[in-house]
């Protein structure tokens, strides 16, 4: 489950000239990436059982501010999400907006849980090294309604001689009745390191144990 594009801040994303295009034909304002990371987390909770995994994506960004695209990742089992969204950055008095649309798909090979689709809409405000975020789930495959599901986030980062250094903390308001239990609803809490695309991090879900991730990311040029 991907961070939104802006708080893509949801992975770092470092161009190298190594993985940059030369074609003639590049396309202005399209960019791929790909990325590997020792444990996905998502909202403090694991996605893939603890083990690593790998993705990538294909992002569009007009000058305009308008974005979209789509990312993909293993999970846990040997399951695929794959995310769709767009939406709208822009600036106003030194302060960053963002809003928009993102969905959630999984493969249905994830037997009793396979209807797990779901989409949300989002907006995040940035105020120098702050920003300020809240995500409300616009629909769902399963029995729940608009906004029934609300993730409130909090973040600072700050650059320390290259190394960019970010503190989380997030918390999900969430109905959804998991046949596990729903580990999901609470607070978690992070923080990580990021230099030259390799990232360091630690994070604690109420419900869960801390986990500390490495994961390695590079956007580049189409």
């Amino acid at each position: 489950m991907k961070k939104t594009l802006l708080s893509i801040a949801l992975s770092a994303t470092v161009a190298t000239s190594a993985f940059v295009s030369t074609q003639a034909s590049a396309v202005e304002g399209l960019s791929a990436n790909i990325g590997a990371t020792s444990n996905y987390l998502w909202r403090g909770i694991t996605q893939s059982g603890d083990d690593s995994a790998i993705s990538g994506g294909i992002d569009y960004a007009a000058e305009s501010g308008f974005y979209a695209g789509t990312w993909a990742s293993s999970l846990g089992g040997g399951t695929t999400e794959v995310d769709l969204y767009a939406g709208y950055g822009f600036e106003s008095n030194g302060i960053s907006y963002d809003f928009g649309y993102i969905f959630y798909g999984y493969d249905q090979s994830q037997g009793s849980n396979g209807d797990s689709d779901f989409g949300e809409i989002y907006a995040s405000v940035g105020i120098d090294a702050f920003s300020f975020g809240v995500s409300i789930l616009a629909h769902a495959e399963w029995d729940e309604d608009f906004a029934d599901d609300v993730y409130y986030t909090a973040d600072y980062a700050l650059d320390i001689d290259g190394l960019e250094v970010g503190f989380h903390a997030g918390y999900y308001d969430t109905e959804t009745d998991y046949d596990a239990g729903n580990i999901y609803d609470g607070y978690d809490l992070g923080v990580s390191a990021s230099k030259n695309g390799f990232t360091f991090g630690v994070n604690k879900h109420e419900n869960t144990n801390t986990s500390v991730y490495v994961s390695y990311a590079v956007d580049f040029d189409l």
